[in-house]
């Protein structure tokens, strides 16, 4: 956190804040997991297909809280935690979901890796009023009263990547996404980018999570001949294709929002595995500045055998800090008071850079890089700016300051060239 956000922890602390009790029912109460702590439930995957991706996401919030409770906690408070493992399973989430509400009473919760586990839970989340954290890039369109998207959205990475690779390689696109609303809804965004910048998208394939095999899908793609792809793969099973792509001499570059900046590929593949790939991300480890450096000694002096931090780690990270900052300044734990405090807005101090919590749509304002992976697999930052978020404010209208919605709003709803049959 910067100075300013420390200065004002302290001087919250130092006028004597504290947790007030309240006799309000339900999850809006202030305090609600007790007078003396503040409880907050960090449901994410350490095992299952996804534990690659959720681990670092666990690892950087138990950072966080211990830098909080180290510093004085929240209003006075030590911060305590809800921490099962979902196992990668969406059964589970609504299970532990359920429990982190209505039996740990949980302040404020992060949970899930996949937009198919977001919308597994999000309902019970709508219906209990609960304050939900959601922190992995994604599809982007969920207008939710009770839901922050931290990560940023499929406009704003394929947005930065995006462009680039069409002026860079060529206007011709093949999209290879994960089969399930966050790869489908993903590829809409390619091709509503691709017509917004000249672009065609002549293929596009769904691949099933469980998919190692993509023999038939490189064929495809050698034969259609672009020139480039967009892989928007997921999982552990998707990492096959890139020694795959390799093996059969699939030398196109390729584009991304997704690969190596969460299952750090670069890192657990030999090179060349990820030659000439190029992400668009808020977040890489190898962000080059002293305070990501700043940021990475510390999470490796906590996590010394951790294998990466990867993008949704640092999302974690700043909101479970922005979250304290909010509870701070209004001076309880009521959820209610802390969602209006959010939705005024915020300047948040990252790892990434400096970011903006727009408030109205619940989302961030990032720093997008184009992260180019070599041959060596080394990673360098070709292009860097910062992208609000823009479906929800600009064309859907979104505003939750003015009208309570839990909506996912599509591509396909504004945009000709997404309304495909998927």
């Amino acid at each position: 956190m910067d100075d300013h956000t420390s200065s004002s922890r302290r001087s919250f602390l130092a006028a004597g804040g504290t947790v007030a009790a309240t006799t309000l029912a339900g999850c809006l109460t202030s305090g609600s997991s007790g007078e003396d702590t503040v409880k907050l439930g960090i449901i994410e995957d350490r095992s299952g297909n996804f534990a690659l991706n959720g681990t670092p996401k666990y690892n950087a919030s138990m950072l966080a809280i211990e830098e909080l409770n180290e510093e004085g906690g929240i209003l006075g408070n030590e911060i305590e935690t809800f921490t099962p493992d979902p196992q990668s399973d969406n059964q589970r989430y609504q299970q532990l979901t359920r429990q982190a509400i209505n039996e740990e009473n949980v302040d404020a919760l992060w949970a899930g890796y996949s937009s198919a586990t977001r919308e597994t839970i999000r309902p019970i989340i709508d219906q209990n009023e609960q304050l939900y954290f959601y922190t992995t890039q994604y599809e982007g369109g969920v207008c939710d009263s009770y839901t922050f998207c931290m990560g940023a959205t499929a406009r704003q990475q394929l947005g930065s990547v995006l462009p680039y690779m069409i002026e860079n390689f060529g206007s011709d696109i093949y999209t290879i996404a994960a089969d399930y609303n966050f790869g489908q809804l993903s590829a809409d965004w390619v091709r509503v980018l691709a017509d917004e910048n000249n672009a065609n998208v002549i293929g596009e394939e769904f691949i099933p999570l469980s998919v190692t095999d993509f023999g038939s899908t490189i064929n495809n793609i050698q034969q259609a001949d672009p020139d480039f792809v967009m892989a928007l793969l997921v999982g552990a099973n998707h990492t096959s294709f890139w020694n795959q792509r390799t093996s059969a001499g699939l030398d196109i570059p390729m584009g991304t929002s997704t690969v190596m900046a969460q299952g750090y590929q670069h890192k657990r593949l030999d090179a060349p595995a990820m030659a000439n790939v190029y992400g668009g991300f808020n977040y890489m480890e190898e962000v080059p500045t002293d305070r990501n450096q700043d940021f990475v000694e510390r999470y490796y002096e906590k996590f010394p055998d951790a294998d990466y931090i990867n993008e949704e780690a640092v999302n974690n990270y700043f909101s479970i800090k922005m979250y304290a900052e909010a509870a701070e300044a209004v001076g309880s734990t009521n959820q209610a008071d802390i969602i209006e405090e959010l939705e005024n807005g915020m300047d948040v101090s990252a790892p990434e850079g400096d970011i903006s919590l727009q408030g109205p749509v619940h989302h961030m304002t990032h720093n997008m890089r184009v992260f180019r992976c070599d041959e060596e697999h080394n990673i360098t930052v070709e292009d860097e700016r910062r992208i609000p978020e823009q479906f929800l404010s600009e064309t859907v209208g979104c505003d939750l300051t003015e009208n309570e919605e839990t909506t996912q709003y599509t591509p396909a709803d504004y945009y000709d060239e997404a309304d495909t049959t998927q």
